[in-house]
């Protein structure tokens, strides 16, 4: 019953995807030393403390707003590098900080500066919008 209701909600959340008709952002070419990092419940607390300024994204492989949202965080990785660090955490395979954080929806980003959240992003996005949200903390 349970894997039912979860496959019923992939067709909605698919079927809603489409319906709004956000068109996919190109592939970025992007050198992968520039590419977010992947990051675990093991490595999350060293990361978030050898960067002054990261944003977390909270990802999972099977939703669709994530893999919208896929390429363009890897062009802001890009972009910003010197003043912004991405890390990419998936969900499903490390609950212990999702459930830490509070995360109830993805794609979710928080933004952390000096170890501290200051700022949580959620849902798709445009590049320029997904800038906007990540400009106060960039001074």
């Amino acid at each position: 019953m349970i894997e039912d209701d979860d496959q019923e909600l992939r067709e909605i959340l698919d079927k809603k995807a489409k319906e709004l008709s956000i068109p996919k952002p190109e592939a970025s070419k992007v050198p992968l030393s520039h590419k977010p990092s992947q990051v675990t419940d093991a490595d999350f607390d060293a990361f978030i403390k050898s960067n002054s300024l990261c944003v977390i994204d909270f990802w999972a492989e099977w939703c669709g707003p994530c893999k919208y949202m896929e390429p363009i965080v890897e062009q802001l990785a890009s972009e910003l590098k010197g003043k912004v660090v991405f890390g990419k955490l998936n969900v499903d395979e490390n609950p212990e900080t999702t459930q830490r954080f509070q995360v109830m929806s993805i794609p979710t980003m928080i933004v952390f500066k000096n170890s501290e959240p200051v700022h949580m992003i959620v849902g798709a996005m445009p590049k320029n919008t997904l800038l906007k949200e990540l400009a106060p903390f960039m001074n």
